[in-house]
């Protein structure tokens, strides 16, 4: 009896919903007819957003039923014709009757898309869509913004990224071929100037996030290799914001051998960083040139000139921070707060200066050999003189009294100055020459390389701490300073590298892509040959019906030191260090499927990298301190799951998932835990080892979102999500065996949101001869509000002692919710 009511329910329910649907439903129907008024037969007509549509029959007639009550968009697409919209908000049960006329395309080359498999076979490779940089809703809107989506982040004022579990030191960053840097004296994210990589100067943007191949340099964790565009005709863009404005012009010569690209930027953070904890004065800036001219003198010659000059200043007069971090617990509940009062001020300067020139020469199709030269300089400088005077305890935030705001319970109070006069100046001067061979089923790649590295550095900065009257470490006979780094440096470092490799196509029962190559490298520091081989593999089983492609790759992965890894905490360098070493393996798989009716794709990856001669480090904002030792072992394993699809037509968004564990074990990573008898002396003790730690980079999940929509009735009215979130960080305390991961960053979470709307479109018809657009593209507005939901994320940690010498923690906070206007136009 129970089962046949059942039943009975199900049927009441799928008939009135068959009912209702029936109900809220209205219908169009018309004719699609040319310029002429002749009938267009298959004229493709599609609902705005949706896969539902129709087609025009042999009359050129339709008939469409559409939802009603609620506004929609048809969509009328024809080959050869320009694509008409028309909106409608009809009635239940409603029929409308209509005639479209589509207008015809003259002289316009439809533009033809070729899909290219080899990303989908090579481990680790995502390609991002450079025009994405500037809708993605961020503080930067860089590509690298687009990539921390897939790598997560802790820091949205910093163009750096950690891919799984490395430092910022182990990525590589091509532009046409040629290796750029960035500064390496940079302390925190308010420092940073403009990214290298110019958006709206770029083609083609491949990140391989593991298990790149041979022909890729000596670092450990990623490459981005990016390729800027080689102009066709006359076009440029041009956008102005709160935070950034820029220009880019690109063209050819009338007989299309000469082509040029040109941008320039300019960047201020003043607006970002005006809502800083530290209250003050900033005053940063930052702005750059570049230009690509290439020049093609036959069908076997090609030349090309890359150029960048690039200037950051920061400056800054601090005034007052006000921290406050709350402590609940059943024991203890408080409000603990430090106020600090600055004087002083700090300068630092960052210029790089890059020309690249290089040869490209193809006797023959299957034969490509390119002969490069570039000279990259960077000069650095860094002036700080800041004194503060600090009071901590426990703040009222009760409004109701007089003392609202104010620390009422002093706990501690001291002063102190930092002081730095440091210079540094990297000059890298490179020649190479690469070639690639293709037989068919063999594209042999090979390539060699000398490299000279010059490296100045003076090294002259020191702490005073003076807390409740005492200079910190206490001395009854003469002041010390907290730290003092006094040191200079002058190295000179010559890189001798190169690789072979080979790209095999096999053809039976499964499509086979099999990749090998072998790496070297030899340094005139440390003496030191190290040989990589490399290898990849991927197959698509011909007989499946889904379209999926299984790879993996495995390989040895070495990092000779460079600058930063030498110097020591103390400031001494280390001439002796040793390349870092791993070996990584990965796999997973690429899966093309239909999502809703429309096209998606899967892509899964396992990996895990050991590494052996490690240098540890610590991680303040975006300062990496090396101890300057190979004095560690370290692994890191994970998983990483990404989605791309659309959930509206022609719009395309993409989620990423990962879950990672990387630890370290340093040598001598051992106390003593002392018992203190009633004197408080130590009368026995217990030596720990330590073991296995969280290395700074240690983040469980990593999960990002770019989501893009639009109006049911309207393209032209957009909105951009961007999401990340990040699990928690350790910590580390300074010089400490026992405190090392004592401390945790919470988790990082941001929502980032975006409002464009397009003011002018492509359609030049309708434009008056005389008018000032009449040669725009587009021209878009957005409003942009970042941080949507206002998280205090915490980059860092201040260390506060109180009168009884405990230490206690206060969170260095990022940025609050902002809001940034910009304008983009394109011709």
């Amino acid at each position: 009896m129970t089962l046949n009511k059942l039943i009975l329910l199900l049927l009441s329910f799928f008939y009135f919903h068959t009912v209702y649907s029936q109900k809220n439903q209205a219908t169009i129907s018309g004719k699609v007819v040319d310029e002429n008024d002749r009938p267009l037969l298959q004229v493709s007509i599609s609902i705005l957003g949706k896969e539902k549509g129709t087609k025009t029959n042999d009359s050129g007639r339709f008939l469409i039923t559409v939802t009603s009550g609620r506004p929609i968009a048809l969509v009328f697409s024809y080959t050869g014709y320009k694509t008409v919209q028309r909106n409608f908000n009809l009635l239940q049960g409603e029929q409308e009757n209509i005639t479209v006329q589509l207008p015809s395309l003259q002289n316009v080359l439809q533009d033809v898309t070729v899909k290219d498999n080899r990303p989908r076979t090579e481990a680790g490779r995502i390609n991002i869509d450079p025009e994405a940089a500037l809708l993605n809703p961020s503080p930067l809107g860089n590509i690298e913004s687009l990539i921390k989506i897939f790598t997560g982040s802790n820091n949205e004022l910093t163009s750096q990224y950690n891919v799984r579990g490395g430092s910022y030191d182990e990525n590589l960053v091509y532009v046409n071929d040629f290796e750029v840097f960035r500064p390496y004296l940079v302390r925190s994210g308010q420092q940073e100037g403009l990214s290298f990589i110019n958006p709206e100067m770029t083609a083609n943007v491949k990140f391989y996030n593991g298990g790149f191949q041979a022909k890729y340099g000596d670092k450990m964790s990623s490459v981005l290799d990016i390729t800027y565009k080689r102009p066709k005709k006359f076009a440029g863009s041009a956008y102005i914001g709160l935070l950034e404005q820029g220009l880019h012009l690109e063209g050819t010569s009338k007989n299309g051998k000469v082509t040029y690209l040109a941008g320039f930027r300019n960047r201020s953070n003043r607006n970002l960083l005006s809502s800083q904890d530290t209250k003050g004065n900033y005053i940063p800036s930052s702005s750059d040139v570049q230009a690509l001219i290439t020049y093609q003198s036959s069908g076997k010659w090609l030349f090309e000139v890359l150029a960048n000059v690039s200037k950051s200043k920061f400056t800054l007069f601090p005034e007052e921070s006000k921290l406050t971090s709350s402590v609940f617990s059943p024991l203890f509940t408080a409000n603990l707060a430090v106020d600090i009062a600055f004087a002083g001020q700090e300068k630092d300067a960052y210029s790089t200066n890059m020309v690249g020139l290089s040869t490209t020469w193809q006797p023959r199709k299957n034969f490509r050999l390119k002969a490069m030269v570039s000279r990259f300089e960077n000069n650095e400088t860094e002036n700080i003189d800041i004194t503060g005077a600090y009071l901590f305890g426990e703040r009222n935030f009760d409004k109701s009294q007089s003392t609202y705001g104010l620390i009422v319970n002093p706990l501690g109070a001291g002063i102190f100055q930092n002081f730095a006069r440091n210079t540094l100046n990297i000059r890298v001067h490179n020649a190479a020459i690469k070639g690639s061979i293709d037989k068919g089923k063999h594209f042999m790649q090979f390539g060699t390389s000398v490299e000279r590295q010059t490296i100045n550095d003076k090294l002259n900065e020191w702490e005073y701490n003076d807390s409740a009257g005492y200079s910190l470490p206490y001395s009854a006979d003469v002041l010390r300073l907290n730290k003092v780094l006094k040191n200079k440096a002058d190295l000179t470092i010559d890189r001798f590298s190169g690789f072979v490799q080979d790209n095999i196509q096999f053809r039976d029962s499964s499509a086979v892509t099999l990749q090998v190559g072998l790496r070297y490298n030899y340094n005139t520091l440390n003496k030191e040959l190290l040989l990589s081989p490399r290898g990849g593999i991927s197959f698509k089983p011909k007989n499946w019906q889904k379209d999926i492609i299984f790879r993996a790759s495995a390989g040895i992965y070495n990092q000779p030191p460079f600058y930063r890894e030498l110097r020591r905490y103390n400031g001494t360098i280390n001439e002796s260090l040793k390349a870092q070493k791993s070996w990584q393996v990965s796999g997973g798989f690429d899966y093309n499927l239909k999502l809703l009716q429309r096209p998606a794709r899967i892509t899964t990856e396992l990996y895990y990298k050991a590494m052996t001669d490690v240098v540890p480090y610590d991680i303040d904002n975006v300062r990496i301190r090396y101890f300057g030792d190979n004095m560690a072992k370290a692994y890191a394993a994970g998983a990483e799951a990404r989605l791309f699809g659309e959930l509206v037509k022609d719009a395309e968004s993409w989620v990423s998932l990962g879950f990672m564990r990387t630890r370290e074990n340093l040598q001598n990573d051992r106390y003593y835990n002392y018992k203190l008898d009633d004197q408080n002396k130590p009368v026995d003790s217990t030596l720990v080892e330590v073991g296995n730690l969280r290395r700074p980079t240690d983040r469980m999940i990593t999960f990002g979102m770019f989501f893009q929509d639009y109006l049911s009735t309207n393209k032209n009215f957009r909105v951009y999500l961007n999401t990340l979130y990040g699990s928690n960080l350790p910590y580390n305390i300074p010089g400490s065996v026992k405190y090392r991961n004592a401390l945790v960053i919470q988790p990082y979470i941001r929502v980032d949101i975006g409002f464009s709307a397009l003011l002018l479109d492509t359609d030049k018809s309708n434009r008056r001869s005389h008018s000032p657009f009449k040669s725009f593209d587009n021209i878009w507005a957005t409003l942009e509000l970042f941080n949507l939901i206002d998280r205090p994320n915490t980059i860092s940690y201040l260390l506060i002692k109180d009168f009884a010498n405990n230490v206690f923690t206060m969170p260095n906070r990022l940025t609050p919710r902002l809001v940034n206007l910009k304008l983009i136009a394109k011709w």
